[in-house]
């Protein structure tokens, strides 16, 4: 538990380290460097383009990022009727009657709250994924491996003018680091050259990573489900996959593609207003 309370704060450090230098690699580095003579630079560059494409994708992914957090698990602890004092280890061990907790709901440990349609403790947001955020989640997902992709390519020109090297062959990026760690410990490149050339290993990683993520999350809300019932082995009702959509993204999702809002208000929320 201890570990996991650690990797609990490291994670979301690492994440913000690896925003704030492939910021300021692709602001002071990788646009710059498009840029053949900026006095007869013409409005519609492809360096401006490039600029506000990842301008956009990364105000998408730090907005939604702040949103996911933001956006905490319910404390649905009163609302269950889990006891007075915070008798959560009654619950959980089955103690309680079923009638006492909605379906779906998960007490993490690490953020001492019940969550309402638990998905999976996010270790990089440091937050649990529920119904209050899981739109903002995808989000996330989905505009971080844009950026990253998008940073990979930027950074592939860059070492590609740079040393006069061309990717055209596939396995040119395959064959890539280790010519470049040998090189760098002859002395023959750059520290900050090879300091680019580590990075888009990463880039692609994390890219790929999250692609991946955010295609099987779709998956599951598609078929109404989340990775804690998939988990546990839990029976969904069966509903038309464009119902568990909009339960998701809500009916204003296009506006939620384009910049960062919140997530609609679960259904548990609702009924206890009215």
């Amino acid at each position: 538990m201890l570990v996991l309370r650690l990797l609990n704060v490291v994670a979301p450090a690492y994440f913000l380290c690896i925003s704030l230098v492939t910021f300021v690699l692709q602001i002071f580095l990788f646009i710059p460097s498009m840029f053949r003579d900026p006095s007869t630079t013409p409005l519609f560059s492809p360096a401006l383009l490039h600029g506000a494409l990842f301008l956009f994708l990364s105000a998408n992914a730090l907005g939604n990022y702040v949103l996911v957090i933001q956006s905490s698990p319910e404390d649905l602890g009163k609302d269950l009727n889990l006891g007075n004092g915070g008798e959560v280890a009654d619950w959980l061990d089955g103690s309680r009657s079923p009638g006492s907790a909605l379906p779906s709901t998960h007490f993490c440990r690490l953020c001492a709250r019940v969550t309402q349609r638990h998905d999976h403790h996010c270790f990089f947001t440091g937050n649990c994924i529920g119904s209050r955020n899981m739109r903002n989640f995808i989000m996330f997902c989905l505009y971080t491996s844009l950026a990253c992709l998008d940073s990979l390519v930027a950074g592939m020109a860059y070492i590609s003018a740079t040393l006069s090297m061309s990717f055209v062959d596939p396995l040119a990026f395959l064959t890539l680091l280790p010519h470049s760690i040998s090189q760098f410990f002859s002395g023959a490149l750059l520290s900050s050259e090879m300091f680019v050339i580590l990075m888009l290993y990463l880039w692609l990683g994390i890219g790929l990573a999250c692609a991946g993520f955010c295609c099987h999350q779709m998956l599951l809300i598609l078929r109404g489900q989340t990775r804690y019932q998939v988990r546990k082995g839990m029976v969904v009702r069966a509903r038309p996959w464009r119902e568990n959509l909009q339960e998701v993204f809500g009916k204003r999702w296009l506006l939620g593609l384009l910049i960062p809002v919140l997530n609609v208000e679960s259904d548990y929320r609702r009924q206890k207003e009215k």
